[in-house]
């Protein structure tokens, strides 16, 4: 493993979490039981659980700020993630969101709407070196060109990556390694289509895996010119869903990395979020490859 390293392309921010127990209802009263401040993001918990798989990660995207920067400094430092691409601004707040948690339920809040709407675009540009020393990349589609220059240093390269929640007709799917699409991603772009209806859509742009996943229900995947494949998640006790998609685009970089077949992504990547979703807080207690293989094998 020590010769292999993933490099990420996305959100790495702050993220305060409130698991409660019982999720809040109207002008109610709802005790919380723990309070977290850790590194999120899809980008930030991506390496969080690919760091505890024994993998090399280099980390880059937004800009981070001088609220933020303590803190990844701090809990990376004994990782094997390399944060030494980002830029470290003193001059800016830095990003972070707020979440809800209870059991099966999760509320995320947060000011990214203005981060995306300011015109500051307070992210950077992938450095084309970075993926040259990579062996497999993981993209993020929200930085716009920037995500996708990302993508094009990964064709220019042969570098495979991961991504998700692209549009079928985005350069970042249509070249992608490993395209996956969440409840999330289909509300943004196709919120009166269903997934049945948007599979064959999605395998047609590209020769990638196609996964498109919806939370615990069964997932569907294949690639152009195959059958739509189906696979029911793993069953467990689940204490947060929170970071239960990021551990699944982790658990999809590590098996691309490992040479694995389809229906093996799969399977890896969707024991990787059931491991993910028996604990709390995730950055502390990440998936262990023992752990995977456990769910897989029983």
């Amino acid at each position: 493993m020590k010769d292999k390293n993933i490099y990420l392309f996305g959100m790495v921010l702050a993220s305060t979490s409130f698991l409660l127990k019982e999720f809040p209802k109207v002008d109610e009263y709802s005790e919380i039981k723990n309070i977290y401040r850790l590194p999120g993001g899809e980008t930030g918990t991506c390496a969080t659980v690919l760091s505890s798989l024994g993998i090399n990660v280099k980390l880059d995207g937004n800009h981070i700020g001088r609220n933020i920067s303590p803190l990844l400094n701090s809990f990376y430092k004994d990782k094997t993630v390399d944060l030494s691409s980002l830029n470290f601004d003193d001059n800016y707040d830095g990003l972070e969101d707020y979440i809800i948690i209870s059991d099966k339920y999760r509320s995320p809040m947060g000011t990214f709407g203005n981060y995306f709407t300011n015109g500051e675009k307070r992210w950077n540009s992938p450095k084309e070196e970075d993926i040259i020393n990579c062996s497999v990349a993981a993209i993020d589609p929200f930085f716009q060109e920037q995500s996708e220059q990302a993508a094009r240093f990964c064709v220019k390269h042969g570098k495979p990556y991961v991504t998700i929640d692209c549009s079928f007709n985005s350069y970042v799917h249509q070249n992608a390694a490993i395209s996956i699409i969440s409840g999330e991603g289909i509300h943004l772009y196709y919120p009166d289509m269903s997934r049945e209806e948007l599979f064959p859509l999605f395998i047609e742009k590209s020769d990638g895996l196609t996964i498109i996943t919806n939370g615990g229900n069964d997932l569907f995947y294949g690639r152009k010119g195959t059958k739509m494949k189906r696979f029911s998640p793993y069953k467990v006790d689940v204490v947060s869903t929170l970071g239960a998609g990021d551990s699944f685009k982790a658990g999809c970089s590590y098996a691309l990395l490992n040479g694995m077949d389809d229906d093996n992504i799969i399977k890896f990547a969707s024991a990787c979020s059931a491991v993910a979703i028996t604990k709390f807080p995730l950055p502390l207690n990440p998936p262990k490859i023992n752990e995977i293989m456990d769910i897989i094998n029983k």
